[in-house]
């Protein structure tokens, strides 16, 4: 086999089933490689009927390494998704319990996959890494990694976690740092650019919103799709695609919060917002507008297909015929 040629993964671990990501990561990759070859495991949020009911699901304590790597072993594990996390909102109102999940989940799972020879492990980054001192606009992959968040602290030393365990014992690890995620499939989780997704459920909904950002303030942003594709192009690349092992940048769109109501308004024109800036302005503010990716799509041809306006459309159909389907 060439290294061009994709390969068979083994069985896949997800961690963090049941959360934004996971909850769509898992119905992809069971779509690829069959219902029994992911193992989805979660262990506070239950998992949806529809994830019970597509493959295996495990209830599984990502703080008990024996534990993890009893699994990975017992399940003959071959890849490993690692999305389980405190996320930044959250992770600023209870900082300890941010640290101590987010770190000690990561370096359990990393420890387990050597214990029992797991070849590959993917766990994103997120634009948090980066802080005030970055630049803002087309940040570049090698710069100042500074941030002010609790959330954020846990990114830069997840990437250098993983960064050393790629060095000292081989293990491949694969990451990118991702911008805001916007989905239909969950709600809002406690994070810092939860407005873009909280401003469809109302729009729909109440027809208005208080966004808890300024109308100017731009982040990056990536629909979905585009995560869940980033996640597995780059974990079926080849090995020698992928130069870096701590974490790639990856972009989709920069757009303000202001850009995201005119957007929404064109579909609903009655729709109404208010700006209400609170804690997590700050956040936002330390965070990049838009993100060199040069990297990412040199080396193993990343490429976003969502824009704005495309996102837009997408996002209101899916959610409008979900929260129908809901009401039934």
């Amino acid at each position: 086999m060439s290294s061009s040629e994709p390969r068979s993964p083994g069985r896949i671990l997800v961690t963090g089933a049941t959360g934004q990501i996971g909850s769509e990561l898992v119905p992809e990759l069971r779509r690829q490689y069959g219902r029994d070859g992911v193992i989805a495991t979660g262990h506070i949020r239950r998992p949806t009927r529809e994830m019970e009911d597509s493959g295996p699901f495990l209830t599984l304590d990502l703080m008990d390494r024996q534990t993890v790597s009893e699994t990975m072993k017992r399940e003959g594990i071959g890849q490993v998704y690692h999305l389980a996390a405190i996320l930044s909102a959250v992770g600023e109102a209870r900082p300890q319990e941010a640290w101590e999940v987010n770190m000690t989940s990561l370096k359990n799972v990393l420890d387990a996959c050597l214990d029992s020879h797991v070849e590959r492990v993917f766990w994103p980054s997120s634009i948090a890494a980066f802080g005030p001192t970055s630049p803002r606009s087309n940040t570049p992959q090698n710069t100042i990694l500074q941030p002010t968040s609790m959330y954020g602290i846990t990114k830069v030393a997840g990437e250098l976690l993983c960064n050393y365990y790629h060095l000292k014992y081989g293990l491949d690890t694969r990451s990118v740092r991702y911008p805001g995620i916007i989905s239909s499939e969950t709600p809002p989780g406690g994070g810092t650019t939860d407005y873009a997704v909280a401003i469809f459920y109302e729009a729909i909904q109440k027809g208005h919103y208080m966004c808890f950002v300024r109308e100017d303030t731009v982040l990056p942003m990536l629909y979905m799709p585009d995560c869940i594709n980033a996640a597995v192009r780059i974990m079926e690349s080849p090995s020698d695609c992928v130069r870096r092992h701590d974490a790639y940048n990856l972009a989709g769109m920069s757009f303000s919060a202001g850009d995201l109501a005119g957007s929404i308004r064109k579909r609903i024109p009655d729709f109404s917002i208010e700006y209400r800036p609170d804690s997590r302005q700050q956040i936002a503010d330390s965070w990049p507008m838009s993100l060199d990716d040069s990297e990412a799509r040199r080396d193993w041809g990343w490429g976003p297909e969502y824009d704005l306006e495309r996102m837009t459309e997408d996002m209101l159909t899916r959610l409008e015929q979900r929260l129908r389907k809901d009401q039934l």
